[in-house]
């Protein structure tokens, strides 16, 4: 517990003058450590690493579990995960960047970087797809996990950036412009694939690869080692699991995951390739606190990185009276919370937040100065699961 405050804690001092807020948080580590114990006691979790911060000051911290249960290797707070979508705030703060630049622009049409890029609209002819439509997932694109096995995206071979498709970047690229769009750019919202297509633009007008334009415009300025396209130490790269009867299962090479009407494919092996193209949307591998440095980035307004203003744009709610889930609408980058009441959170309207399939989630409350992160290293619990909600319960609870 000691080391994993001493670290996490070295890391919060680099970001911010620390503030004095309350110096008693026995209550909050009381309460947040029996509902990780019950997680795993339960066979919910094998592992994983939880990270609270309130006013720019770590409160909690914690490594739970197993990194890797046969091997009875315990978590460690520097576990490497594969982040799947946590991977979207980094390409989006990589595009922020470079809007605060001036080398992109929120309405420059997505061809103005990628001139191939020209799926039809659901009635045929062009259809006009802006980085604002990427960044608010108003594009009409759609994600493989909502599509039947004969759908157009499982049709044209479309990667989702989390199995092993022995593609390229410019590929995918070439299949996803292939399938039509669900619907005309700006005219609704669908979760999808456009952090992937954020990313291929990011690279585009970076003149870089994406794994190089993200170094540059986000990791290297946040002086983040473990953060990118690459495993930095296989030694510290958690084992993946998802859950099942009676206890989470070890994924296999290959994994195929139904969540609903969702069905995911897994391909763990990804994060050790060094040829796999560089999924802006789900690709990365990083530690829970190079994610919380990304997320009290977003806190604090986007400085160093990003002016205040464009900040307060992107974390503004985009998508009128869609909702991408009860009373949330969505930004430019990740959800924000409108209707605290309808979506049935103690979270502050404002709130900001996402997650990853390989069971992860975090959230930004702006209004209470507060900053979390959940990564685990079991699939879907850490995502969907009751543990996320227990752990969002017992912060509002605990803290002032």
């Amino acid at each position: 517990m000691e080391a994993v405050f001493n670290a996490a804690d070295d890391m919060m001092n680099t970001m911010t003058n620390r503030k004095n807020i309350s110096p008693d948080t026995s209550g909050l580590s009381s309460a947040l450590d029996a509902v990780l114990e019950e997680a795993i006691a339960r066979q919910r979790l094998v592992g994983g690493v939880l990270l609270v911060a309130h006013g720019g000051n770590l409160v909690y911290g914690k490594a739970a579990g197993y990194a890797d249960r046969a091997k009875k290797e315990p978590m460690r707070e520097n576990a490497i995960f594969r982040l799947s979508s946590v991977s979207k705030a980094f390409t989006t703060i990589a595009a922020a960047a470079l809007l605060q630049q001036g080398r992109i622009c929120l309405d420059d049409p997505v061809t103005r970087w990628l001139p191939d890029f020209t799926p039809s609209g659901p009635k045929g002819g062009a259809a006009v797809i802006t980085v604002r439509h990427l960044l608010s997932h108003t594009a009409g694109l759609n994600h493989r996990a909502f599509e039947t096995a004969g759908g157009p995206y499982h049709k044209a071979g479309i990667s989702d950036g989390l199995e092993s498709s022995g593609i390229s970047l410019a590929e995918n690229m070439r299949r996803l412009s292939s399938a039509p769009l669900l619907f005309e750019p700006g005219t609704s919202w669908q979760y999808s694939l456009a952090t992937d297509v954020l990313g291929a633009v990011v690279a585009k007008a970076a003149g870089l690869s994406l794994p190089q334009a993200i170094e540059e415009l986000v990791t290297r300025p946040l002086d983040m080692k473990d953060t990118g396209f690459t495993v930095t130490d296989r030694s510290r790269l958690a084992q993946p699991y998802y859950n099942a009867e009676p206890s989470p299962l070890p994924m296999k090479a290959e994994e195929h995951i139904t969540f609903g009407d969702m069905k995911f494919h897994y391909s763990p092996g990804r994060a050790l390739d060094p040829d796999a193209f560089p999924s802006g949307g789900s690709g990365m591998v990083g530690t829970a606190s190079e994610v919380l440095q990304l997320l009290e980035t977003i806190r604090r307004s986007g400085a160093p990185l990003v002016a205040a203003e464009l900040m307060q744009t992107m974390n503004s709610n985009h998508i009128g009276d869609h909702r991408s889930a009860p009373g949330t609408g969505f930004g430019l980058g990740w959800a924000v919370l409108v209707d605290p009441t309808e979506a049935q959170t103690p979270q502050s309207a404002g709130t900001l937040s996402w997650g990853g399939v390989y069971g992860h989630s975090w959230f930004v409350d702006p209004a209470r100065d507060l900053s979390v992160v959940c990564l685990t290293n079991t699939a879907l619990e850490g995502l969907f699961g009751e543990t996320v909600h227990k752990v969002r319960d017992a912060i509002y609870a605990h803290l002032p």
